[in-house]
């Protein structure tokens, strides 16, 4: 048996410290169904603790009182520290959530220390101060660090969502309690490291762990002043609730059941390979995937046949074999949903054309054959609920028309894809589909832009100046008549 990886203390203001509370955290292998790691629940009152030290570094402390170039100095730090040990983290985010390691290097790793890059790049040349005619003579705008953050992020990605909030957030000038997911409290140890090393002030950031319970508790503490969380849409419609008793500011990002449009001049061949590792991407768990392929009805036993065989085509296995492109689900539950939907899709009317199972020779871990379902009409709940598995939807439409209002008949709308062979004929579907983010002929995510949801994918935006936005109060300064400020800045 593998020894168990032990974790005895929480990383609270800036250092190891013992927890309040003796409840721990068992952290199961998504690949053997076993416990391989243990660390601290957080109580309430380590939370407590927590608020009132990034309180206290907030209020009191130099941190929002910094110049700009000492805060990027120190967030740097921890960039420069995640690029160092990014295979680390590949490979325990991997132990933890059943990424492959091969796409765990770029996805959960590397990606996470471009967002921290990218952050670094908007928060230089943002406009923190800006001089304009009023109506009744002249203003100053300025953009001052909101307050202590609670950054409640997933366990599909935890390391890129925690750097899209805690890099802009830290920039800012706004101290940080981050909670992870119980299901992935390991990685956030070897940031807690690299984050010591960097040697931000006291109280600056926290880090713990916690279920449900004292996550509601830090999202409804009085002490913080910004919510940004990452997870599902019922989740996140608790987190406004909670947020709602003292009007803390939120920012969601929640769910999505985006589509893939394929136009009928798109190549097959270009179209398929485009978009298969993204709808199967992270064995499924992505909000962003691309779960709902719309097909001409002219060419939908072409490209049935050929996302087919790419399922097919797609290696089960160990996440930590070089060789793997599917791995296990992140929890048994999840694994039963996914099953669970497979059968409910078939009650609905739809066909599996690949996978719908166990993989064979997968006794032990939380494994699902990658799976197409074919013969699926928008109603289906298949194709309304974000399954958060490897089940992929392949829809039929007429014309254009009905392919944009397929895209769009959905609570949904985070990401999406267009794939054909005239670029501006994509582009003019792109403007249509509502949803936040969109690619023609490629799927991407770019850190410099705004990324969030339409509908039921969330309120507010992460990444680029917009996102960065999100974690400033606006005030506004009415100036003496006759007075020009000299400069602006941070």
């Amino acid at each position: 048996m593998t020894e168990l990886v032990e974790h005895g203390q929480l990383f609270i203001g800036g250092e190891l410290t013992d927890p309040v509370g003796k409840d721990v955290i068992e952290v199961v292998s998504p690949h053997t169904g076993e416990v391989f790691a243990r660390v601290p629940h957080a109580a309430p009152a380590d939370v407590d603790r927590a608020v009132a030290l990034a309180r206290k570094a907030f209020d009191e402390g130099p941190w929002p009182r910094m110049g700009l170039d000492e805060r990027i100095e120190a967030v740097t730090k921890i960039k420069d520290g995640l690029a160092a040990r990014h295979e680390e983290l590949a490979r325990v985010i991997s132990s933890e959530n059943g990424t492959p390691i091969t796409a765990s290097v770029m996805v959960q790793a590397l990606a996470a220390m471009m967002v921290w890059d990218a952050a670094i790049t908007t928060a230089r040349d943002f406009t923190y101060e800006e001089a304009r005619d009023g109506v009744l003579g002249g203003i100053l705008v300025r953009r001052e660090p909101m307050g202590v953050v609670a950054a409640v992020v997933p366990w599909n990605v935890p390391q890129f969502t925690a750097a899209a909030k805690v890099a802009p957030a830290l920039l800012a000038g706004c101290p940080v309690i981050l909670k992870t997911s119980p299901e992935t409290p390991l990685d956030a140890y070897v940031l807690a490291e690299i984050v010591a090393e960097a040697g931000l002030p006291e109280g600056v950031l926290s880090i713990v762990s916690a279920g449900r319970e004292v996550s509601e508790y830090l999202v409804g503490h009085p002490g913080v002043d910004k919510v940004s969380f990452t997870g599902s849409v019922a989740a996140g419609k608790r987190v406004m609730e909670v947020c709602s008793r003292h009007l803390t500011r939120v920012t969601l990002e929640l769910g999505g059941k985006s589509a893939a449009v394929i136009l009928p001049d798109a190549d097959a061949a270009s179209a398929v390979a485009g978009i298969a590792p993204f709808a199967w991407m992270i064995n499924g768990q992505a909000c962003v995937a691309q779960t709902r392929i719309l097909v001409p009805r002219s060419r939908a036993g072409e490209f049935a046949e050929a996302f087919a065989a790419a399922a097919s085509a797609l290696k089960v296995g160990d996440p930590m074999d070089p060789a793997t492109e599917l791995g296990p689900l992140v929890a048994e539950r999840q694994q039963r949903r996914s099953l669970d939907y497979i059968r409910i899709g078939q009650e609905e009317g739809a066909k599996i054309l690949a996978g719908g199972g166990r993989p064979a020779g997968f006794d032990r871990g939380w494994y699902v054959e990658p799976t197409l379902l074919g013969g699926v009409d928008n109603s289906m709940r298949v194709a309304r609920e974000e399954i958060f598995g490897p089940v992929i939807c392949l829809i039929e439409y007429g014309d254009e028309e009905e392919a944009v209002r397929i895209a769009n008949d959905s609570e949904y709308g985070l990401s999406g894809t267009v794939w054909t062979a005239d670029v501006e004929r994509g582009l003019d579907v792109a403007r249509r589909v509502r949803t936040g983010t969109y690619s023609v002929n490629t799927f991407s995510l770019d850190m410099s832009g705004p990324f969030g949801g339409y509908k039921n994918s969330g309120i507010g935006r992460e990444f680029g100046p917009e996102g960065y936005g999100e974690y400033f109060e606006h005030k506004m300064i009415h100036l003496p008549a006759g007075y020009a400020p000299e400069g602006t800045g941070a």
